[in-house]
C-alpha cells in the first residue's frame, strides 16, 4: 500500500483498524519509491533508470544462469535514494545493478530451464566512481535505457505480507491478519498493482507473499517491475527482487533474487 504523505498513513491505519491495530500496522510502514517518468517539475533521479547497459565495476562478470547471461533490466543509484531511506540503508552500496533471465533462445530450449532455481535474478552493486557501462552479452536481451524520477512515497505491506502474529484481529470474524487487512483496508491494498516501484513494500495482488521471513525478519523489498510494454517486458507479470534482511543490513547483495508472478 502507498502513500504519498506519512500523515495519511497513519490517519487511515488508524481510522480502519482502530486505535489499538491501526497504530501496529502502522509500525510496520517502509518508506520505498515510486518510479515515474521524468519530468520538468520531478527531473531523473541520479543514475536511476530502467534499461540500458549495466554499471558494473571493471572486471566484474556478467551474471548467467544455467550457462545463459542474464538480462539487464533495472539500475537504481542508492546514494541518490539514501536522503528518503535514511537509517533503512544501513549500507550505501552505490549502484545496484538488477538482472533477469530474458534470453533470446527458442521456446523448446527455454522450456527445459527450471526456473525456480536460484541465480535467474541477481543484484550487482558496484562503486559508482568505478562503474563503467557495460553491453549484455549474447543472447541476453537488451531494453532501451529510460531514466526515472524517484518519487518518495511510504508503504504498508499488503495483506499477504502479514503474519498472523503482526497485527491484533478479531479471530472470531477473521480467519487471519490477511482476512482482516483485505476487508479493512479495502482500495488501498495492492494499490502499487502495476507500478514500478523500488524499497518499501511489494504489491501481493497475485495473492502470495514476496518477502519470505527468517530469524532477521521480511525480506526487504529492493524492486518491483510489472509489465511495461514501452520497454517489451513482463508478459502479464510482475518481477520481485529481494534480499534477506541480514544481508541488507550487512551490504551483502550475493544473495539477493528475483521471482516472477503471473496471472
Amino acid at each position: 500500500m502507498m502513500f504519498d504523505d506519512p500523515a495519511a498513513l497513519h490517519r487511515e491505519c488508524a481510522a480502519r483498524l482502530g486505535e489499538k491495530t491501526g497504530p501496529r500496522f502502522a509500525a510496520m510502514s517502509r518508506r520505498g519509491f515510486r518510479l515515474t517518468d521524468p519530468a520538468d517539475a520531478a527531473p531523473a533521479t541520479g543514475r536511476c533508470r530502467l534499461g540500458g547497459p549495466a554499471l558494473l565495476e571493471p572486471g566484474t562478470s556478467w551474471p548467467e544462469f544455467a550457462g545463459l547471461p542474464l538480462s539487464l533490466h533495472a539500475v537504481l543509484d542508492t546514494d541518490a535514494l539514501a536522503p528518503w531511506l535514511g537509517e533503512e540503508l544501513p549500507t550505501r552500496p552505490g549502484l545496484l545493478n538488477f538482472f533477469y533471465f530474458d534470453a533470446d533462445i527458442p521456446f523448446d530450449e527455454y522450456q527445459n530451464l527450471d526456473m525456480t532455481l536460484p541465480g535467474a535474478g541477481r543484484v550487482i552493486a558496484a562503486d559508482p566512481a568505478r562503474a563503467v557501462e557495460t553491453t549484455a552479452p549474447r543472447p541476453a536481451r537488451s531494453y532501451p535505457a529510460t531514466p526515472v524520477h524517484a518519487a518518495e512515497v511510504t508503504m504498508l505491506p499488503d495483506c499477504w505480507d502479514i503474519e498472523d502474529d503482526d497485527i491484533d484481529f478479531d479471530r472470531d470474524e477473521h480467519w487471519g491478519a490477511t482476512s482482516l487487512i483485505l476487508t479493512a483496508m479495502d482500495g488501498l491494498d495492492s494499490n502499487t498493482a502495476g507500478h514500478h516501484c523500488a524499497f518499501g513494500w511489494p504489491d501481493t495482488s497475485y495473492a502470495t507473499w514476496v518477502t519470505d521471513r527468517d530469524d532477521d525478519g521480511p525480506a526487504i523489498h529492493l524492486l518491483q517491475l510489472p509489465e511495461d510494454p514501452r520497454l517489451g517486458w513482463g508478459d502479464a507479470g510482475t518481477m520481485y527482487f529481494t534480499i534477506p534482511a541480514g544481508d541488507f543490513a550487512a551490504g551483502d547483495f550475493t544473495t539477493a533474487d528475483a521471482d516472477m508472478r503471473c496471472c
